[in-house]
């Protein structure tokens, strides 16, 4: 359900509905990377994400995943850089073990909608204390990167919005379809779906790694009390989480 091998880069492309209530174009891109960061002693695949507003660069993010034995995904932590105008505004960062933060369920290995919700992870020095369900299995789901059986439907909701739930679709061995929302408390929304699906190798490759890389450095100046206190990412060859 959350295949992350190197070179996988999902292209999302949607509306997002900001705090006055205007919508607005919203474009993210998501890429694995062939680096792996060690965190309390796991290693973690990195990913690397664009996000896009209205076609400005608006957040730059690195986060971590790691896959246990049994098959299930935890996410152990990110580094968001947001951006107004070109320029940096703040980097509110939570990495497993530091300030209080632990990791969390990023996707179960066999989601049963019986089987209740989970954390996705506690970052309170951030505000981050994310918890999702399973809502909806064996759906059906068509979005511009084709037609989709058997998806899998989480619902998140965070504390402070509890009339307010995020739905993310998934495949197998694709990932992530669309986001969605539920209830009527969300200020900020967002609704996007799957515009394409590729495995980029070669230059292109080491073009976002040499640009998550720069993120790093930039998070090791700004990120005193979290980001500086972690180990540099490094490249691994075979690096990944399998799919379902």
């Amino acid at each position: 359900w959350l295949p992350m091998r190197p070179g996988m880069r999902w292209t999302y492309e949607g509306a997002s509905q900001e705090e006055d209530g205007k919508a607005v174009p919203h474009r993210l891109v998501t890429t694995i990377t062939d680096l792996v960061k060690t965190l309390s002693g796991v290693k973690t695949v990195v990913s690397y994400t664009l996000d896009y507003s209205d076609g400005e660069l608006v957040e730059a993010e690195l986060a971590f995943f790691a896959q246990d034995n049994d098959g299930n995904v935890w996410h152990f932590g990110e580094y968001p850089e947001e951006y107004d105008k070109g320029k940096f505004v703040k980097a509110p960062a939570w990495i497993h073990g530091l300030d209080g933060a632990h990791f969390g369920l990023a996707m179960p290995a066999d989601p049963r909608p019986e089987a209740g919700d989970f954390s996705e992870g506690w970052g309170p020095a951030v505000n981050w204390n994310d918890r999702g369900i399973v809502y909806q299995i064996n759906r059906k789901l068509a979005v511009p990167a084709g037609t989709y059986n058997d998806v899998l439907v989480i619902k998140e909701s965070a504390v402070e919005e509890r009339d307010a739930e995020q739905l993310k679709y998934y495949a197998p061995a694709v990932g992530n379809l669309a986001t969605g929302w539920l209830g009527s408390d969300a200020k900020i929304t967002e609704d996007l779906s799957l515009v394409k699906f590729e495995r980029i190798t070669g230059e292109e490759l080491r073009k976002v790694r040499r640009q998550a890389l720069q993120l790093e450095a930039d998070a090791y100046k700004r990120s005193k009390t979290v980001y500086a206190k972690t180990s540099r990412s490094t490249v691994s060859i075979g690096a990944g989480l399998s799919s379902k």
